[in-house]
């Protein structure tokens, strides 16, 4: 009797405790999700190609190397220069018409993945012109992005990204001004049917002063100031397209005719190589720290 009335409520008092335990692990599973979907929030910057068994020079971004995102309860939405893009979070469709096209736009969170589906469809017959699937992965080394083009895919790209942040600097190179006089001069070249010139004023007062020129036709189409200076035991390369606030670059390699300069937390470029052929030809390029295939100018020095 008294075995009978002590087990029927330490029954009631275990189911208790039980349900007690399932909510607090739901509650507990809600909140490493959002704590998730959280970190996808902020800036987000292109540092390599991920995808397996893909060559060198074909790695690359697979969007754009530098976006941003911003978290909502209920959307997450991509921030873009011709209005946020809503990321909806439970699966609903928005159509939206551009031209002779419908873009037909679905978001879903699930097990720690973004996954933002963009189907294109004729105006005409609603048929699909193109499927695009984009999924955003946040993971301990940054955030893993993946776009796959078609179905069957056509392209299937993995690239990671970072919060500029936590990028990591390059070490400067232990170099002086004096080291890279050899640039000094005028280079001239040719360029997809564009003539190009860059000039660099010999090293003095620690600095090196250039200003480069592009022109097609008659007109002049791009120009950049450019400068080389020493901080700290290094140099430091700024540039400034089109008179552009200044992007710096750090002196990471150089020798007698070469020098190599790296921003890892810049979109493109990334790198900077000059090079000094053995007959006095100037060769620069820029491209990405990892993978990818520079873009290549060739010049060679102005008669005086």
């Amino acid at each position: 009797m008294h075995i009978r009335t002590w087990f029927v409520p330490s029954l009631a008092l275990l189911a208790v405790v039980a349900d007690t335990a399932v909510a607090s692990a739901s509650t507990s599973t809600r909140s490493s999700e959002n704590d998730q979907l959280r970190d996808l929030g902020g800036e987000w910057l292109y540092v390599e190609d991920i995808t397996e068994d893909r060559a060198s020079e074909e790695q690359g971004p697979p969007m754009s190397p530098r976006f941003m995102l911003r978290v909502e309860s209920d959307a997450v939405f991509w921030e873009r220069p011709r209005g946020d893009e809503r990321i909806a979070l439970d699966g609903s469709v928005n159509e939206v018409p551009q031209g002779n096209s419908i873009y037909r736009y679905r978001g879903t969170w699930k097990d720690g993945v973004l996954a933002y589906e963009t189907e294109i469809l004729k105006a005409s017959d609603r048929s699909r012109a193109t499927l695009l699937r984009k999924e955003f992965r946040p993971s301990p080394d940054g955030l893993v992005v993946r776009i796959v083009i078609g179905e069957p895919p056509e392209l299937d790209s993995h690239a990671l990204y970072k919060h500029p942040e936590d990028i990591a600097q390059p070490e400067a190179a232990n170099a002086g001004i004096e080291d890279l006089d050899w640039l000094a001069g005028g280079w001239v070249g040719t360029s997809n049917s564009s003539s190009i010139e860059e000039r660099w004023g010999p090293p003095l007062g620690g600095a090196m002063l250039g200003v480069s020129r592009t022109v097609k036709s008659d007109r002049m189409t791009g120009f950049e100031y450019l400068r080389i200076v020493e901080r700290k035991g290094g140099l430091i390369y700024v540039a400034q397209p089109g008179g552009n606030p200044p992007t710096e670059f750090v002196l990471t390699e150089f020798d007698i005719g070469y020098a190599v300069f790296e921003n890892p937390r810049h979109d493109y470029p990334q790198r900077i190589v000059y090079e000094l052929t053995d007959d006095n030809l100037l060769t620069t390029s820029i491209g990405y720290i990892h993978g990818g295939s520079p873009r290549y100018f060739d010049y060679t020095r102005e008669e005086l």
